[in-house]
């Protein structure tokens, strides 16, 4: 190989990055807050200082132990060619994302962007995917579909979970600026400040013990399922 197809090669996988990482990929995000938007009512989060701890509450203590942590294991089973464990990991995410809204929704943006990557690549394992979907032995959860389908990419690992991150950040930053409100200057100094606890925590995440996962935020779920019936909303969850 060249020193130039090498380059090449970085370059690509980059790209592969920044595509299923990209905010804008239409499955549908934008739609959700995840119990922000009841926070937000609460008046919880009312300005840059709250909103800013509650975007370093969830990368820290939920996206570590839950969606985070999903991804890096669906890669996992992924490489080892491991139906069964993935099998059982999307029953576990069902069972573990206990507001219907939110469950919902990773459905949701699952199968959506499985649609998308389906196409794309044409893979037999996707392929797979799609037929236990469709034959209702999978629910086919965002986090792990994110993970399936970064492995068969080949990005590296550790990178595709901190753009998981990084996504997520952005569009917990996004929702805020529309529902505190925030200024558009203050959503990207928010993002900046927590780049090193996106990388902190990526860190965190790929030495986890498998049975870390799904450690509980009892305080998110409730506000989660108080979302369902707010006065008025914005956001499906």
């Amino acid at each position: 190989m060249t020193e130039n197809s090498s380059e090449i090669t970085k370059l690509s996988s980059l790209i592969e990055i920044l595509h299923i990482a990209d905010p804008t990929l239409p499955i549908g995000g934008f739609s959700h807050s995840n119990g922000l938007e009841t926070y937000v009512q609460q008046n919880l989060v009312k300005d840059v200082t709250t909103t800013q701890e509650f975007v370093e509450s969830m990368i820290r203590n939920n996206y570590t132990y839950n969606d985070g942590l999903a991804v890096r294991l669906a890669y996992e089973f992924t490489l080892d060619n491991n139906i069964e464990a993935l099998l059982k990991l999307d029953i576990e995410t069902q069972a573990l994302k206990a507001p219907f809204e939110i469950r919902h929704g990773s459905q949701k943006l699952g199968t959506r962007l499985l649609k998308i990557y389906g196409k794309l690549l044409n893979n037999p394992f996707l392929n797979n995917i799609n037929k236990y979907i469709s034959e209702k032995k999978m629910v086919g959860h965002y986090a792990i579909i994110y993970g399936i389908v970064t492995a068969l990419l080949k990005i590296d690992k550790e990178k595709a979970i901190c753009a998981f991150l990084y996504n997520a950040t952005v569009a917990m930053v996004t929702n805020a600026v529309k529902l505190v409100p925030l200024g558009q200057t203050d959503g990207q100094q928010i993002i900046y400040d927590v780049q090193q606890l996106i990388e902190d925590q990526t860190l965190e995440i790929m030495k986890l013990e498998r049975d870390m996962y799904g450690v509980c935020n009892t305080a998110l779920d409730i506000k989660c399922m108080q979302h369902e019936h707010l006065y008025s909303r914005l956001y499906m969850s």
